[in-house]
């Protein structure tokens, strides 16, 4: 197995407390957009993107939704127990668990695990001015992970309306507050649709209607996909080495008309978030190992990229997929992806990312240094000494590919 040999300690960076955007700019397209493109850097307003982008290319968005994943419990002698839900277990389907009526298991991470000694915890709720009761049971334990299993009294209200009426929208740690009212529409794009991530594609924050209104009038097409943000987003490397790191495992979908779409225009593919980008490449691992008739070919492991001949174009990688789906007449394919893309990918379909700037020592970190190269300190170095804000609710970056 061929694994990049890299050290983990290049791609830490000193980022101080005080550059760490705690809460969004109030006009979401006001924030900074740094632009690099052949080794420069200027800087403008979001507002300004289409400034920068190509006419007639195609911009991929992440569409997913973060849901209100944390669930506060309280033992009767007053110990509180937060459960986390990352994803579901059975039924394993995202749609499915959030139909249910009755009753699902999730996979979750607890906190205060400790103090939860009995077998089930309850919670009162209110949806319509009828109170529900939400069971949560304790299946299996596993590592860090604990299988839950959700149950109410009342088969009117399927899990997702419970997690809308008892949850709350799980804001990153490092942000060192607690959720806010707010905070339910602030950390979600205008064009989130479909639920399941714990984490926002936070790239695409910044858009406005405003903003599609001037991409609209430069012919620049928009096509979404889905890829749900598990909370591994945030898990930083803490070996010496990136092979010792782990990568999260992210469920994606994508339809036979976005296939379609990219097969027809793909020469100025603009990617919007680290997200979209790990979906889009795995697109082509994924008719790779379809083309070479290999096993699971909707899922991608972390070094399939590495240890895979490519020998395919973006266009042949493309019409392998589609004719997939049309021969087996499939509108949506899904699948699960560990892609990790560090320095020394070579990127097959995205050519400008669009992305927020990233904790030290993270895969998103890794990511962008991948895609422009050493620049990467030069870029973070000018954002942290002209008063760029950093993180899920700080500014933003446009980034050229570096084919160097």
């Amino acid at each position: 197995m061929i694994i990049p040999k890299i050290s983990t300690i290049q791609y830490n960076y000193n980022l101080p407390d005080e550059k760490i955007a705690k809460f969004p700019l109030d006009i979401r397209d006001n924030s900074k957009l740094l632009i690099y493109s052949d080794k420069n850097i200027i800087e403008d307003k979001f507002l300004n993107i289409d400034k920068y982008l190509p006419s007639d290319s195609n911009l991929i968005l992440n569409n997913t939704k973060v849901i209100q994943a944390r669930i506060i419990f309280q033992r009767a002698t007053g110990a509180k127990i937060e459960v986390f839900c990352l994803e579901p277990f059975l039924p394993a389907e995202y749609y499915s668990s959030f139909s249910s009526t009755e009753s699902c298991t999730w996979k979750c991470m607890i906190g205060n695990l400790k103090k939860w000694k009995e077998p089930t915890l309850i919670k009162e709720l209110k949806i319509k001015n009828e109170i529900i009761r939400l069971s949560a049971t304790k299946i299996d334990i596993s590592n860090n992970n604990v299988s839950i299993k959700f149950s109410w009294n009342n088969p009117k209200y399927c899990f997702s309306q419970i997690l809308e009426n008892c949850g709350i929208i799980p804001i990153p740690p490092y942000l060192s507050r607690n959720s806010t009212e707010k905070d339910k529409e602030t950390y979600q794009t205008i064009y989130s649709k479909h639920n399941g991530s714990v984490a926002a594609p936070t790239a695409g924050l910044h858009f406005t209607e405003n903003v599609f209104e001037k991409l609209k009038s430069k012919n620049i097409s928009i096509n979404e996909l889905t890829l749900h943000v598990g909370a591994g987003t945030f898990k930083p490397m803490t070996s010496d080495k990136v092979e010792n790191h782990e990568m999260h495992s992210e469920y994606f979908s994508f339809s036979l008309g976005f296939l379609k779409s990219l097969y027809n225009n793909h020469e100025n593919l603009i990617v919007s978030g680290t997200t979209s980008t790990r979906c889009i490449e795995t697109i082509y691992w994924m008719a790779l190992k379809l083309y070479n008739k290999l096993p699971d070919f909707n899922f991608i492991d972390q070094w399939d990229a590495y240890n895979l001949t490519s020998d395919l174009s973006p266009k042949e990688a493309f019409e392998i997929l589609f004719n997939y789906m049309k021969n087996n007449s499939l509108n949506q394919i899904s699948g699960y992806t560990k892609i990790m893309i560090v320095p020394g990918y070579k990127f097959k379909f995205v050519k400008y990312l669009i992305t927020n700037f990233h904790q030290p020592n993270s895969t998103l970190l890794l990511l962008v240094s991948a895609f422009i190269g050493e620049d990467w300190k030069k870029v973070y170095d000018y954002a942290l000494y002209n008063d760029f804000r950093f993180l899920s609710y700080g500014d933003s970056s446009l980034l050229r590919l570096n084919n160097e």
